[in-house]
């Protein structure tokens, strides 16, 4: 069986992803408090894919990087990725993640707040080790984005006032400021040439927003395989962008059943299958799988100015793959 994009990438990098993991475990032990580390390896070990971890080294290594400070700002790109998480997990509500209880489950809502909090902490500890005051801006500020999408979805998931630009602004914030920080801060870590650093943000960037749109896609057209609930977005009233789509196309009725669905929460049995036959009925399932690929042919034609390398190779297969997931 043929591996996956990210498995390649992951197994040409295994060196370094090893060292990310030992980093991991080191940094996220402490002397005081035992329930961090347990936190912390709960969802650490819980067997994600380390994309963005894995996109740093790999930008890294891309742009003729041979120090060892890559390995630490791959492991800060990934405690802030597992901050946000514990943090979701308790603004969602959510019960399960990655086929597993959620650490606000097993222990408290008070234990995934604190030790998120505890992660950004080491992650800024972290970002500060390579003495580059440029990694520790872009990195600090991706920070400051994710908090502000995560506010702004907050107001916005609820709201059928919320546009396609809207949409755009929370996905840039939540997913895709982490992906293009990670892939920038490689490039900046191996002195690369600007051209570089910016083709490395825009792959990162539209790699994001690619990934996040189809997540909410499969949303709606998942499958066990891929891990998602069907409707879990729509049962929890998130506007995402197929629903919005549909809105823009709702007649009187249709969008009265929005309003009760998704602003009001008043959901009835039989509501998610009249939800899939409006997004059906309008084209809109269709619709986001276009602007998915659109955005991972983007990604894809970000990476031009970089040099011919197989990492390059497996980063345009990586696009290619987030976008396979729907096909």
């Amino acid at each position: 069986m043929s591996q996956k994009p990210h498995e390649r990438l992951g197994a040409t990098l295994s060196e370094d992803m090893d060292a990310v993991g030992v980093l991991i475990r080191e940094r996220m032990s402490s002397e005081h408090a035992p329930r961090i580390p347990e936190v912390t390896a709960h969802l650490v070990e819980a067997g994600g894919k380390r994309l963005r971890p894995m996109l740093t080294l790999a930008a890294a290594r891309l742009c003729g990087y041979d120090g060892p400070y890559h390995v630490h700002l791959a492991t800060t790109v990934e405690f802030i990725h597992t901050a946000t998480l514990l943090h979701d997990d308790v603004v969602d509500e959510s019960a399960q993640r990655r086929g597993r209880p959620t650490a606000n489950l097993l222990w408290d809502n008070q234990s995934s707040v604190l030790v998120g909090d505890y992660l950004f902490a080491r992650s800024f500890q972290l970002m500060t080790e390579p003495g580059s005051m440029r990694v520790m801006k872009i990195l600090s500020n991706a920070a400051a984005t994710i908090a502000e999408g995560e506010v702004l979805q907050l107001t916005a998931a609820r709201n059928l006032a919320t546009d396609e630009d809207i949409y755009f602004q929370v996905v840039r914030g939540k997913t895709a400021a982490l992906f293009s920080a990670a892939t920038q801060v490689g490039g900046v870590i191996a002195d690369a040439p600007e051209e570089h650093i910016s083709a490395l943000f825009d792959y990162g960037d539209a790699l994001g927003i690619s990934f996040q749109i189809v997540d909410d896609l499969l949303d709606y057209q998942g499958s066990e395989a891929t891990g998602k609930n069907i409707g879990d977005d729509f049962r929890e009233r998130k506007l995402t962008l197929p629903v919005i789509k549909a809105v823009a196309l709702a007649d009187t009725e249709e969008h009265a059943f929005w309003v009760r669905t998704i602003e009001k929460g008043k959901q009835e049995d039989g509501d998610l299958e009249h939800a899939l036959g409006l997004l059906n009925k309008h084209g809109t399932l269709a619709q986001t799988r276009e602007d998915a690929l659109m955005w991972a042919g983007k990604a894809k034609a970000a990476l031009a100015p970089l040099p011919d390398h197989e990492i390059k190779g497996m980063l345009i297969d990586l696009a290619d793959y987030v976008v396979e997931r729907i096909s």
